[in-house]
């Protein structure tokens, strides 16, 4: 792969160069046709990630059967790669956080409901995510984090006729991110409150 760099402009190495003089990490797209001696019967699309960060260089390839007309090299690796990783990012976290991997109950009902409650609560956070932590410190925050820093915490709940109270101790540290997250949702559309 390193001779079709080559031929398509900069060599790998160039690019590295390049990239080494930026003071800030870095990163360039490239594509070109690749075709193994005997493996594979024609030529392949290969899009080329020529990055380096503070550590080093950090070149990426990706095979794709996608035409160069549908998408340029940056959208694709971009939106279609890095895409699918964040998704199965998402599947694990759900899976580590929300115990969706926790299906060992005798009949399938019974693992479909515990799946299905582990779906809900993921969007649940979700929405908490993206409404009650927007502009906060978290609002990027895995689904483990939210459920540690502000769902798992000490509470007192007082329930009277027309409210329900939750005193928080005094030294709860997050205070004022629990709260930023309780008026951000209060002020979240009104379909999302019913």
């Amino acid at each position: 792969m390193r001779q079709e760099l080559e031929a398509s402009g900069k060599s790998q190495k160039e690019i590295q160069e390049e990239l080494k003089q930026l003071p800030n990490p870095s990163r360039r797209y490239s594509e070109f046709r690749y075709q193994t001696l005997e493996s594979w019967k024609r030529e392949r699309r290969v899009i080329a990630k020529a990055e380096h960060l503070q550590d080093g260089p950090n070149p990426r390839f990706v095979l794709t059967s996608i035409p160069a007309n549908k998408a340029d090299p940056r959208t694709l690796y971009e939106s279609g790669y890095c895409g699918r990783g964040d998704m199965e990012n998402r599947i694990k976290e759900t899976q580590l956080y929300l115990f969706a991997d926790r299906t060992s109950a005798e009949t399938i009902r019974a693992n479909q409901l515990r799946l299905w409650f582990s779906c809900v609560a993921y969007t649940l956070l979700v929405l908490l995510r993206r409404f009650g932590l927007r502009g906060a410190e978290h609002e990027r925050a895995r689904c483990g984090t939210i459920r540690i820093k502000l769902l798992k915490i000490g509470a007192q709940v007082v329930v009277s006729v027309r409210r329900v109270l939750l005193r928080l101790a005094s030294g709860y540290p997050l205070k004022e991110l629990f709260l930023t997250a309780l008026n951000n949702i209060r002020r979240a559309p009104v379909c999302l409150r019913c």
